[in-house]
């Protein structure tokens, strides 16, 4: 998934997040006939159509904010030639403390780039990185993402 059309503006000028989602968490208890979780797709547009993993243990909700920096996005390169930039998120690390990270659920399966709006509901999810499983760690382990990286084509 490639970000969507933004004005450049708005794009430039936010600070970006990542946070992480669950898929299949559907509710339990007396809620358990309920749909589970959905997955980011290139149809999702906003946080609110998607289930932020439970916080507390190391992990606060909304993610971790970025800066657009050189030192929140640690490679940062263009190539003129082919009208391209690739844009490299910083390794970023949650440490579970208390109990497992998340605190309920099946676990994380995407981390999701969005917006910085104040409204956590209402950001933007501009792109998604597959964890390939659900994700879950125990009292001081760490989930780290690393390398995570953007490809920017220009047209």
């Amino acid at each position: 998934m490639s970000l969507p059309t933004l004005p450049a503006a708005r794009l430039l000028l936010a600070l970006w997040v990542v946070c992480l989602v669950g898929c299949g968490q559907g509710p339990t208890g007396a809620d358990r006939d309920q749909p589970s979780a959905a997955a980011p797709t290139a149809d999702i547009n906003t946080k609110s159509e998607l289930t932020e993993i439970a916080t507390g243990n190391g992990y606060t909700a909304g993610g971790i904010s970025l800066n657009r920096d050189a030192t929140d996005f640690d490679v940062l390169t263009e190539d003129d030639t082919n009208d391209r930039a690739l844009i490299q998120i910083k390794d970023l690390v949650w440490t579970a403390s208390g109990g497992n990270l998340p605190a309920s659920g099946n676990g994380a399966r995407y981390a999701i780039l969005t917006d910085d709006n104040v409204t956590l509901g209402s950001r933007e999810v501009w792109t998604y990185f597959d964890l390939v499983s659900d994700r879950t760690v125990s009292t001081g382990q760490t989930l780290t993402l690393t390398n995570c990286e953007l490809r920017l084509n220009e047209s």
